[in-house]
C-alpha cells in the first residue's frame, strides 16, 4: 500500500503532541511542586544507580478525546495542500499582522 504523501497519520501527531508535553512548563511545574515525590506512596525521584525511581505526571481527568484533538490539529494545523502558500519570512509576517 502506497503511503499519502499529503497525510500525516494520527501515530506522528500523538507523539509529536507527547514531546510537547514532555518538554511543557505545565509538567515541570507539577514535578517541583510535588518535590518530585509520588503523591500516592511517598516515593522521591532518584537517579543513584541501583536506586533508580523516576516519577511520572498523571492527568487526573484523562485524555480520552483523541479523534476530537486529531480533528481539530487537522483543520487548523495540518489542512489541506489546497488551503496553503509558500511565502518569504517577510511576506508571511505582513500577511499575518494585517
Amino acid at each position: 500500500m502506497k503511503k499519502n504523501p499529503t497525510f500525516t497519520p494520527n501515530s506522528r501527531i500523538k507523539a509529536a503532541l507527547r514531546q510537547l508535553w514532555m518538554r511543557s512548563r505545565e509538567r515541570a511545574f507539577a514535578i517541583k511542586r510535588d518535590n518530585y515525590t509520588c503523591q500516592r506512596c511517598g516515593a522521591k525521584q532518584s537517579r543513584a544507580k541501583g536506586k533508580e525511581v523516576y516519577v511520572e505526571i498523571h492527568h487526573k481527568e484523562m485524555v480520552t478525546n483523541w479523534q476530537k484533538i486529531f480533528s481539530v490539529v487537522r483543520e487548523c494545523l495540518l489542512c489541506s495542500p489546497e488551503h496553503l502558500e509558500t511565502l518569504c519570512y517577510k511576506c508571511h509576517e505582513e500577511e499575518t499582522n494585517k
